[in-house]
Parts: C-alpha cells; sequence; structure tokens
C-alpha cells in the first residue's frame, strides 16, 4: 500500500504544475523584461522614423469572360452577323496577361520609370515624381540606358547652365570599375554619355526651393530588367470572387503618384494591345478578302463566259424547259403519226372494199376523215346507191332512170376511189414528215442528259463563285464594321487611386511586435537558461518535487567563516533561528529527559552541511540550552575552518582504550554551553570504526550530559558512514545548496525518506540568494547594504 502511495506521489509530482511557480521564475525578472521592451521599442520607433513607406495604389477592372457573365459587348448589336464573339476571353489568362513582363515593361518604357529623380537627405532618400525640377529624355534607349545604370549628380550653376557629374559602372574582365566625369551643359542641349545621348529640360518647378528642402539632386538611369522585376514583385491582379469577373490591381510604392499612373497605364496598354491584336487580325482579314475577292471576280468571269460559250454552241436558252418542249413535241408527233397511220389504214381498207365491191353495194360511211371530199362523195354515192334500189322495186335495170342513175354511181365510184388515192397519198406523205420530225426531236432529246451534265457542272462552279462571292462581300462589310468599333478587354471600374495611410510599415503592428518581441527575447534567454539550468535555486525547486518536510533555507553569508553571535542580525542569523524553531517542532516527540540528537548530512560534500551545523549548535547554544557539536565526517573533518580545535577527537577516542571522552571535548570560547567534539585525526578504517559499540556508549554518556547533540556526518551519496550512525539520531537534515545540487539528485533523499533509513528526517536549504524574493524576508528591522539595479542585472 506504502508502494502506492510512493508511486502515485512521484506522477504528482511529474504532472504538476504550479501557474504561480512558472510566473514567479519570470516576475523577479521583472527589469529585464522593461529592458527588453524599452529597446524593442526605440528600435521600433527609430525603423518607423527613418524607413520610407510604401503606400498601396489599386485599381478594378471588368474583365469580359463570357463563363461568368462579363461586360456588355460594343459589338453586340452586330451579334446576329456574328461579331464581337470570336475570341472567348477567360478571367485566369487575362490575370497571367496583366502580371506578364511584357505588359509591365511597356508600361515602365511609357512613363520613363527607368529614370529616377532623387534628392538625397541625411539619412533617407526621397524620390520625386511629378516634382522633378527638370526633365530627362533618352535617345535611343533600347541600345545601351535599359542595359546599364547611370548616375547623374546635377547643379544647376545659371538659369540656363547646369553642372553633372556623371557616374557609370563597367564590367572589365569580370569586375566592376565606376567611372566619373563632370562638365557643364546647357538646357536643352545634346549631351553625349558612355552609354548614349540625352537631353535635359527645365520643367516648372524651381531647384532652389527643392535643393533648400532636400539637398543633393541627382538623376539615376536604372537598368530595365531591375526596374522590371521590381515592379513585377509588388504588382498583385487577383479575382474579386470566383463567381464574378472583376479583377483588382494593386501595388506597393512610397510615390503615390507614380503608383496610381502606372495602374491606369497599365490598363491602357492592356486595352490598346488587345484592340491591337483584334485590329491585326481584322486587317489580315480585310487583305484576305480583298484578294480573294479580286481572284473570285477574275474565276466568276470565266465561269460566265464558258456558260455564255456553251448556250451559243448548243444553240439552248433553258435546258430545261427546252427539254420538256422537245419531249411534248415528241409526244404530239407520236400521237399524230398514231392518227394518220390510222386514217391510212382505214382508207386502205376503203379502197380495197370499193375494189371489190359491187354497183349496188353500199360503202361504210363516217370512218374517213371528213375534213377531204371522200367523206362526201361516199355520202353521195351511198344516197344514189339508195335511189337506184329503190327504184328498181318498181323498174327494171334497163329502165332510163336506172341506167342514168348506174352511169352516175360508175361515174362517182370512180370519182371515190381517186379521192380516196389522193388522201392515201397525202397520209403516207403525212407520216413520213411526222417520222421525220419526231426523229429530230428524239435525236435532241437523246443530247439533252448531255447536255444538262454538262451545264450543270458548269452551272456548279458558277454557283459557288457566285456564293463565294456574296459571302466575301459580306465579311469584308463585318471586318470594316469590326475595325470602326474595335471593343476593349477591360472596362475600368475604380482608376489607380492610392491609400492614404501607408501599407508598410504599419505603426500599430510594428509597435505591437516590438513590445511582444520585447517581451519574448527575455522570456526566452530566461527560458534557455532555466530550461540548461537543472540547478536548485530556491524552495520553489522544492515543492511539489519531495515530501521531506522543509525547516527552512539558509541565505549566503556574507561571512560564512563566522559563527553566529547573540547580537548577529544577519538574514542568514534570522534563518538559522527560524530553522531552530522548526526542528522545535519536529522534535517534540523526542525524549525530554535526554539530549535531542540532531545529525546532518548532504549529497555531496562542500553543500554546508558543516557551516549549517557549526551555526546550528551556535543558535541552540545562545537559547540558554547545553550543547555539543560532533564532528563525525570523519573522512574530511571541516569543524576547525571554524573553531579553533585540536588535533585529537572522535576517531581518537573510537581507536584508542585509554583516552577519556572529556578530555577530547572543548569548550567553545564566547558561549556559555556551547561545546565541541573534534573529529580527530583521518583514520583508515572510517566505516569499522563508526560500526564499534564504542559509538552506542558514546552516544548514551552525551545524551545525559547535554541538552542538545548536533552531529556533523558525511555525505550520504559517498560513503555509508552516515547510515551505520543515523540509528542515534532524534533528527536528520538533509542539506541541499542552492545553485549547487542538481534537481534530480533529489531522488537520493526522496529514496531515503521513503525507506526511512534517516529517522525523523527533513530538509534544508542552504546558500539561497535573499535577493530574487524567495524565502521568507529575512532581516526585519535590519540595515541592508542597497545595491543599485544595474549591478543586480550584472550579478544575474
Amino acid at each position: 500500500m506504502e508502494n502506492n502511495n510512493n508511486k502515485s506521489f512521484e506522477e504528482d509530482l511529474e504532472n504538476d504544475f504550479n501557474l504561480k511557480e512558472f510566473f514567479d521564475k519570470y516576475l523577479v525578472h521583472w527589469k529585464w523584461f522593461g529592458f527588453g521592451v524599452s529597446i524593442c521599442l526605440i528600435m521600433a520607433f527609430l525603423y518607423l522614423r527613418y524607413t520610407i513607406p510604401q503606400y498601396k495604389a489599386f485599381t478594378t477592372i471588368l474583365v469580359k469572360d463570357e463563363k461568368k457573365g462579363g461586360m456588355l459587348s460594343e459589338l453586340s448589336a452586330f451579334a446576329d452577323m456574328g461579331l464581337g464573339g470570336s475570341v472567348v476571353n477567360n478571367v485566369d489568362n487575362e490575370i497571367e496577361i496583366l502580371k506578364s513582363r511584357t505588359l509591365i515593361e511597356s508600361t515602365i518604357k511609357k512613363l520613363n520609370l527607368t529614370v529616377s529623380f532623387i534628392f538625397k537627405g541625411k539619412i533617407k532618400d526621397i524620390e520625386l515624381y511629378e516634382k522633378s525640377p527638370i526633365e530627362v529624355t533618352l535617345i535611343n534607349p533600347e541600345k545601351h540606358f535599359y542595359e546599364n545604370e547611370m548616375i547623374l549628380n546635377y547643379k544647376e550653376l545659371a538659369p540656363d547652365t547646369f553642372e553633372l557629374e556623371i557616374e557609370f559602372k563597367e564590367d572589365k574582365e569580370q569586375g566592376v570599375l565606376n567611372s566619373t566625369s563632370v562638365a557643364k551643359y546647357h538646357y536643352d542641349e545634346l549631351i553625349t554619355t558612355q552609354y548614349g545621348q540625352i537631353i535635359i529640360r527645365k520643367s516648372k518647378i524651381k531647384v532652389d526651393d527643392l535643393k533648400e528642402k532636400f539637398g543633393k539632386f541627382s538623376i539615376v538611369i536604372s537598368p530595365l530588367e531591375d526596374i522590371v522585376d521590381s515592379f513585377r514583385e509588388r504588382v498583385s491582379v487577383n479575382p474579386i470572387s470566383k463567381t464574378s469577373s472583376v479583377v483588382e490591381i494593386s501595388i506597393k510604392d512610397p510615390v503615390v503618384k507614380k503608383a496610381e499612373d502606372f495602374l491606369d497605364n497599365l490598363i491602357a496598354i492592356y486595352n490598346s494591345n488587345a484592340a491591337t491584336d483584334k485590329n491585326f487580325i481584322a486587317e489580315n482579314t480585310s487583305e484576305f478578302i480583298n484578294n480573294r475577292l479580286e481572284i473570285i471576280t477574275q474565276e466568276l468571269d470565266g465561269v460566265e463566259k464558258n456558260v455564255e460559250s456553251f448556250k451559243t454552241s448548243n444553240e439552248v436558252t433553258d435546258i430545261e424547259s427546252e427539254a420538256k418542249l422537245y419531249v411534248e413535241g415528241s409526244d404530239e408527233y407520236v400521237k399524230k403519226g398514231v392518227e394518220t397511220e390510222i386514217q391510212l389504214n382505214v382508207v386502205n381498207s376503203m379502197l380495197s372494199f370499193i375494189k371489190k365491191s359491187s354497183s349496188s353495194d353500199l360503202l361504210p360511211a363516217n370512218i374517213i376523215s371528213e375534213k377531204g371530199d371522200a367523206s362526201n362523195l361516199i355520202n353521195n354515192y351511198n344516197t344514189l346507191i339508195l335511189d337506184r334500189n329503190r327504184i328498181l322495186k318498181s323498174a327494171t335495170p334497163e329502165n332510163p332512170s336506172v341506167i342514168k342513175l348506174d352511169q352516175q354511181i360508175a361515174s362517182l365510184k370512180s370519182n371515190v376511189f381517186a379521192s380516196l388515192l389522193r388522201m392515201q397519198s397525202n397520209l403516207v406523205i403525212q407520216k413520213n414528215n411526222l417520222k421525220r420530225n419526231e426523229g429530230i426531236l428524239n435525236s435532241k432529246i437523246r443530247k439533252i442528259p448531255v447536255q444538262e451534265h454538262q451545264f450543270r457542272i458548269i452551272d456548279r462552279q458558277q454557283k459557288v463563285k457566285e456564293e463565294l462571292y456574296l459571302y466575301l462581300l459580306q465579311k469584308r462589310e463585318e471586318t470594316a464594321i469590326s475595325l470602326a468599333a474595335t471593343e476593349p478587354n477591360a472596362r475600368v471600374i475604380d482608376s489607380g487611386k492610392a491609400e492614404k495611410i501607408p501599407a508598410s510599415p504599419k505603426k500599430k503592428i510594428v509597435y505591437l511586435v516590438a513590445l511582444l518581441l520585447g517581451l519574448l527575447i527575455p522570456f526566452g534567454i530566461i527560458y534557455v537558461i532555466n530550461l540548461l539550468d537543472t540547478k536548485i535555486k530556491s524552495r520553489l525547486d522544492l515543492e511539489g518535487k519531495t515530501l521531506i518536510p522543509f525547516i527552512g533555507d539558509v541565505p549566503t553569508s556574507d561571512s560564512p567563516s563566522d559563527i553566529i553571535k547573540a547580537d548577529s542580525r544577519t538574514s542568514s542569523a534570522e534563518a538559522l533561528r527560524i530553522v531552530r524553531t522548526n526542528l522545535e517542532f519536529i522534535l517534540s516527540k523526542a525524549d525530554e529527559n535526554r539530549a535531542k540528537t540532531i545529525f546532518l548530512t548532504s549529497t555531496f560534500p562542500k553543500e554546508g552541511k558543516t557551516f549549517v551545523s557549526a551555526n546550528l549548535a551556535g543558535t541552540f547554544a545562545l537559547s540558554g540550552k547545553k550543547v555539543l557539536l560532533v564532528g563525525m565526517d570523519i573522512r574530511n573533518p571541516r569543524l576547525d575552518e571554524y573553531f579553533a580545535l585540536p588535533g585529537r577527537g572522535f576517531t581518537n577516542y573510537l581507536s584508542s582504550k585509554d583516552v577519556k571522552l572529556d578530555d577530547l571535548i572543548v569548550k567553545q570560547d564566547g558561549f556559555d554551553n556551547f561545546y565541541i567534539l573534534p573529529a580527530g585525526v583521518i583514520p583508515p578504517n572510517p566505516a569499522e570504526l563508526l560500526m564499534s559499540n564504542k559509538v552506542d556508549d558514546l552516544f548514551k554518556t552525551l545524551k545525559n550530559q547535554y541538552d542538545y547533540i548536533i552531529v556533523d556526518t558525511a555525505p550520504v551519496s559517498l560513503v555509508t558512514d552516515t547510515l551505520l550512525i543515523a540509528k542515534h539520531a532524534d533528527c536528520f537534515i538533509y542539506v541541499a545548496r542552492a545553485n549547487f545540487l542538481e534537481k534530480r539528485m533529489l531522488n537520493i533523499p526522496n529514496e531515503l525518506y521513503k525507506a526511512n533509513k534517516l529517522p525523523n528526517m527533513c530538509l534544508l536549504l542552504n546558500d539561497t540568494d535573499s535577493t530574487k524574493g524567495y524565502g521568507y524576508g529575512y532581516g526585519y528591522g535590519v540595515n541592508v547594504k542597497k545595491t543599485s539595479w544595474y549591478n543586480k542585472i550584472l550579478k544575474r
């Protein structure tokens, strides 16, 4: 059960975190924090005082983007003609174009930003943009001015004369050499420099006013690449949101007007380049259309001449219409030919019938066309036959009337026959004519497919050329319209405008950072020192790390070799008096009839157990008690450093049979009841001596003679001497020295305490620093020497 309690205690020691203890470690160094904050705030002030502020200028534009709505096109009125939508813009693409080196370089060239006018102050330089007293024009800057750096120190000598000190750099054999030349010039004069020619003209700004305010005036001509890189690093192009095509373009620059002009000109050049690209396409398109129109016109003329030649050679005007007429005519000839054939057959039948018929037979009527005279003759013939047959009913064939009718019938029959022969001849002729004409038409009809095929080839070419000609004419007009009304890629929503408050440095943030650094730097230093320092510093390092009762701490003594006196009022003396009082409570259960025996030990030598033993014995002696101080650290006796002691002592008593104990005890001068038993000569066998029965007899004897016995023993971590005599102690004071004993070594007294190897064990911390606020405020009512705060800091 005890082991479980010990284990739980150890876990509590590891997991316990005392917030007050944590802050106390740092609050004691409050002057360091004040010093760090002061230094950092002063540095922040100097930084803000002499740092050139950067102002943020920004502009917003609406980029044409069909996916996100974009803007209404200026050519929307011609949307039905297909204008305004040939190029599809994308916000992401346009952002990259706006950040491109080419666009920024064009803007810098337009504004001549490679030339800057600098007034040199005592600490920082100021660039003038619009307030420059002169204007500098570079002649053919692309050749050398855009590749090299040059500084012109300007000084006006007269209203029309000035002096230039020209500084430029030369690269020779991988080295950089500075060259300087000084000369006088006139305004508007062509000045020849190392890298080219320049012209300097006066502006409306007065030089004297600027010189009085700003000091030395210089013209700096920088390489184009350096200026472009500088602007590219400072330009930011970001969309306002993912769902809109509004883009914000911003830049930071110490000169507000320059930043605003740069943004405005950047957008203007961007739109101009976009319009130039579109016009370039349109102009090329227009040129292509005009060239094609010339070719198509010639080809169309050739095709139309082919049509004319084809129709002339084939004697046609409209093949389709004429083919229809030919077919209809052929059908008509066929129909007439059939009719003629029928009539011819009828005539041939009539002729055969007439040849075979008698004079009394009637001829067929109504089968011969009424257009000829044969039909009338047949009708007359049949009428005579009928009259003759009627007369023969009442008369004989010899009747004159009958004979006369016979003669008339024979004559008429001959006429009918002759008429039919003529009709037969006419029908044969008509039949032949119809067949010939039908053959002609059939011949033409047979030619129609070939002609139609040939004509369609020519006609197809003609239609293609005509449609292409009309299409090119339309596109030429559309291109002319697009050239006349080129739409911009972006519409400016807000023109370039700079904020009134500098974007950097921000005063509040700089001071806040300085304040934090002023706190964090000392905190970090102290934290690292504490982290690396594993030694016990004060009672705070003991709390929560051990269950051993703590009886007090003894501050560093100004005179450690001096023993406490009755009039001692030092912090060490007061601390020992407190320890004495606390020991009375610990020894309350000890036998009142025998001496209260107090043993003192430590982990290592030089922890001050001998100092505490001597002064604690003196403290008890000053209280009127009879006290014996015994030196039982027989391996390394140290009591002679505090008292004048003889060479014989405790070891002599143990090793000799004829030595009396009373002869070895020495009374301390200045005290009424303070006696000392020295350690004696260092023996070769200290452990064996301490195991002697004479040790038991010694304590039995001494406990009957004194009120308090203070025993200075050996360190427990090095030898076993202390454990051999621990049974004689009523109380064990375990001395730990501040800034000497490491915290991990507390495991030794903790183990001894848990195993109860040292009876009635308590802990005392020696050599603490009372100036750091630890302990109980020793020295009440005492004049303490004050130390300056910087000496305390240095001491720490």
